[in-house]
């Protein structure tokens, strides 16, 4: 644990910023959580996160009784500042950093000499350079380790977050950590302070090669999960099963194919490969085609489904599922969600949304009359055509006789026997 930064703050209290703040609380830390997002600071302030993460909630009241974490939403002095914010897309799919440059110019203010910045937010390449070139015009009295490396005021580095929502906690601690200063001074602080909690294998570089690893970690998962989804295309146009296929072609020792889906959402695969495209379109059309294989599968199976209700005169439909992978809340680019919508906007009868992660139907869903949460059992009983969109575990007692009088359009495998989730 390092004995010079007894005070950290996390800028951004999402679904990476709030666990590793409780993570650093809960090794004695003080730890000061900041977000604009008054309504989330609020349920921090009680020990409660404002979403769903296995075993948060016990730590997070812990460390709030203690006293050890508190949250607010104005930046406040402290040795080190963790930026854990978002990095969405804009519409022509290039990278929106106006969070990131909005938390640093939050804690220009309050730098001091000595203080530790860790960009943890998925980002371009150059992006932690890019912090330094801003907050040097917005604080010309302190120096940086892209200016004076070795001996500068402030240290900066960018370390990113390898975790899996619905094992955050326990993959925030045991999972490699990578490093990538602005200088070797920098890497160092930034391995010290994750010494805290972090027990898993630690590598320090440079920041653009941890930026640039971050995105290929993704973008390698996209890809191979669009090979799945492009077969499954294929085995669809020859009236093939595709589980079938790729259990067979997995067989070969040096085969591992991935399982399709619905499509790929989430806040990072759909985002950061397109974060490497957007730099070097003529040296990625692999990632390119990728992206577009698996944002187009949720228009193939709404495309499917609705000709599939098209033979009814009324239509019942039961979509099962909702958020983006199984067994969690988060709809964040859900192409579950997406295909709900697409059908809900064709009219096509009346749509019943199982989702047992969620309390009440989203914006998008909830406004319309053709659209109602149900439970697994009603909406099965009283549909005529079943779509599985999610692999919820909840799911996989579902009665296989009472849906063998339906049409079943299951995208993810749920009723065969389901490879390994991607």
């Amino acid at each position: 644990m390092s004995r010079t930064r007894q005070t950290i703050s996390v800028i951004g209290l999402g679904y990476v910023g709030l666990p590793t703040a409780a993570t650093f609380a809960s090794r004695g830390l003080s730890v000061i959580g900041v977000d604009i997002r008054e309504h989330a600071v609020e349920r921090i302030r009680t020990g409660q996160a404002h979403f769903i993460e296995p075993d948060l909630d016990i730590v997070l009241r812990a460390v709030v009784t203690a006293g050890n974490l508190r949250a607010t939403t104005t930046p406040e002095a402290a040795d080190a500042f963790l930026i854990a914010v978002p990095t969405p897309i804009l519409d022509d799919k290039t990278a929106d950093l106006r969070a990131v440059r909005s938390a640093l110019a939050s804690i220009a203010p309050v730098l001091k000499r000595g203080d530790l910045i860790i960009i943890e937010s998925t980002c371009p390449v150059g992006t932690t350079q890019g912090a330094a070139e801003q907050l040097r015009g917005l604080r010309p009295d302190l120096t940086f380790p892209d200016t004076d490396p070795e001996s500068s005021d402030i240290l900066l580095a960018y370390s990113p977050e390898r975790i899996l929502p619905g094992h955050t906690l326990r993959e925030l601690i045991e999972n490699p950590r990578t490093y990538g200063g602005l200088d070797h001074r920098s890497a160092l602080a930034a391995r010290e302070l994750y010494g805290a909690f972090a027990t898993g294998p630690q590598r320090l570089t440079t920041a653009p090669t941890a930026e640039l690893s971050k995105l290929v970690e993704n973008a390698y998962r996209d890809v191979n999960v669009a090979f799945a989804n492009e077969l499954s295309l294929v085995c669809d146009a020859l009236g093939l099963d595709v589980w079938s296929v790729i259990r067979l072609a997995n067989l070969h020792p040096r085969v591992n194919i991935l399982a399709p889906g619905a499509g790929v959402g989430g806040h990072c695969i759909p985002v950061d490969p397109w974060f490497i495209h957007e730099a070097l379109p003529q040296q990625t059309p692999l990632i390119r085609a990728s992206r577009e294989v698996n944002d187009g599968k949720p228009r193939f199976l709404a495309d499917k489904i609705a000709g599939i209700a098209s033979r009814f005169r009324e239509p019942k439909i039961a979509l099962l599922g909702l958020t983006y992978k199984p067994n969690v809340d988060d709809l964040r680019e859900s192409p579950a969600l997406h295909i709900a919508c697409d059908l809900a906007d064709r009219r096509l009868g009346q749509l019943m949304i199982v989702e047992p992660h969620v309390p009440e139907l989203p914006e998008g869903l909830s406004d319309r009359t053709n659209v109602e949460l149900m439970t697994l059992n009603d909406a099965v009983a009283a549909a005529d055509v079943v779509a599985v969109l999610v692999a919820h575990d909840r799911f996989r007692n579902l009665n296989r006789g009472a849906v063998s009088a339906k049409i079943v359009v299951d995208a993810v495998g749920l009723l065969a026997q389901p490879l390994e989730a991607a």
